[in-house]
């Protein structure tokens, strides 16, 4: 192992996750994605929201899902109770609408908080992954692949990129928080 390329597309990935779960945080405004980790029994199978019919925003805190077929409509009505967003599914035989209410000022304090938490664990993967590198360098320069002073710079630049990928972290970590709390 000479390189630092694994581990940082290992970093990246766990930047990338942490995006993905940041768009699933509802914060006020209806945005489609909060569906995504939702599925319903379709056909005996668990299948994505978004894959068994269409998801529309007709406005901003509204969003509106239109099944393909209407008997699935109860089925959808509830996977939505069931899961954690706190929405109210109204279903008029055709479509079900999902109104996004405005969030309250503790809701945002609580969402913050989650954000951070979220933020706290893609940082402790980081460090997991720099952990990963650097014993797998010390493996390398035991075996005699590396010299010392491939090793420390190879420290060096692991560290680094771990730095970066860190700072990178916290600023999407403060955007997200700052969009909670913006009313």
């Amino acid at each position: 192992m000479t390189n630092t390329k694994e581990f940082e597309s290992r970093m990246k990935k766990t930047i990338s996750v942490l995006e993905e779960d940041f768009e699933a945080i509802r914060v006020g405004r209806a945005n489609p994605r909060v569906l995504d980790k939702l599925t319903i029994n379709y056909y005996g199978t668990d299948t994505p929201l978004s894959q068994v019919g269409n998801i529309t925003v007709p406005e901003a805190r509204l969003l509106q899902i239109a099944p393909w077929e209407a008997n699935i409509l109860k089925d959808i009505e509830k996977a939505i109770q069931a899961s954690d967003l706190g929405l109210n599914p109204s279903n008029d035989g055709k479509v079900i609408r999902l109104t996004f209410p405005e969030l309250t000022e503790e809701r945002r304090k609580q969402l913050a908080k989650d954000v951070k938490k979220k933020g706290e664990d893609a940082k402790v993967a980081i460090r997991n992954i720099r952990r990963d590198a650097m014993d797998a360098f010390k493996k390398s320069e035991k075996k005699g692949d590396l010299t010392e002073d491939d090793l420390k710079n190879l420290e060096k630049e692991t560290q680094d990129l771990t730095d970066k990928n860190i700072a990178e972290l916290d600023k999407k970590v403060e955007a997200k928080t700052k969009e909670i709390m913006t009313v």
